[in-house]
C-alpha cells in the first residue's frame, strides 16, 4: 500500500481533526528526518499512522486487546490515550500492511517513548508533540531544540507532559519518567565528549 492509499483509508477511519494532526506529524517527520539524515519514508509513514488507532470505540478497543493478547499495566487500564500507540502498532499491521518493524515501534512507543529509543522513535515522539497545529505551553521552545538536540526536545517535551499530568493530579506512566531519563543521561554522555 502506497502512502496516498494509506492517508485515504487513514481518513475514513479518524475525525477530521485527528487525521489533519497525523498530516501534520508526518510533515514534520519528515523535517526531522531528512535533518537527521534518518530514513525519510520509514518516518513519514511512521507519522502518518502514529494515531491510526486514536478514534477506536471503547468495545473496539477491548475487542483487539483481546485478540492480540495484550495485557495492560494499571496505569494503561486508565487512559485510553496511553492504549492507543500500543494498538496503532497492531492496526498498522494489519489494516495498513506494515511489516517494518522500525515503523511499527515508532507508532507502539510514540505516546510515551522508551530508554533507548532509535532516531526513527524519537523523531516521531518529538513530531507528535511540536507538529503545527499544537499550542502547548512550551511547543516554542521544544520546536527550536528539536532541530538543535533531539534529546533536549525529548527531555522538555517529558518535563511538560509529567507537569501537565501533575496539574492535573493525573497518573505518570514509569516510561515517561524512563524516556527522560535517559534522554538527560544521553545529554550528560554528549557533554563529556565535547
Amino acid at each position: 500500500m502506497n502512502i496516498e492509499d494509506m492517508k485515504i483509508k487513514l481518513q475514513q477511519s479518524l475525525n477530521e481533526k485527528r487525521y489533519l494532526h497525523s498530516i501534520g506529524v508526518m510533515d514534520e517527520c519528515e523535517k526531522l528526518a531528512l535533518h537527521y539524515e534518518a530514513d525519510v519514508n520509514k518516518a513519514r509513514i511512521a507519522g502518518l499512522l502514529h494515531d491510526c488507532a486514536k478514534n477506536i470505540s471503547q468495545s473496539e478497543e477491548n475487542t483487539l486487546l483481546n485478540k492480540y493478547e495484550i495485557k495492560l499495566d494499571d496505569i494503561q487500564k486508565q487512559s485510553h490515550a496511553l492504549v492507543h500507540g500500543i494498538l496503532g502498532m497492531y492496526v498498522a499491521r494489519e489494516k495498513y500492511n506494515i511489516n517494518d518493524e522500525e515503523i511499527l515501534d515508532a507508532i507502539y512507543w510514540h505516546t510515551t517513548g522508551r530508554a533507548g529509543m532509535t532516531l526513527l522513535e524519537k523523531i516521531v515522539f518529538i513530531a507528535d508533540y511540536i507538529e503545527p497545529a499544537r499550542t502547548f505551553d512550551d511547543t516554542e521552545e521544544i520546536r527550536k531544540n528539536a532541530y538543535e538536540d533531539i534529546d533536549r526536545a525529548i527531555v522538555l517535551s517529558a518535563d511538560s507532559t509529567i507537569r501537565y499530568l501533575l496539574e492535573r493530579k493525573k497518573l505518570v506512566h514509569p516510561l515517561t519518567l524512563d524516556t527522560r531519563n535517559d534522554a538527560i543521561l544521553t545529554l550528560y554522555k554528549k557533554a563529556s565528549k565535547s
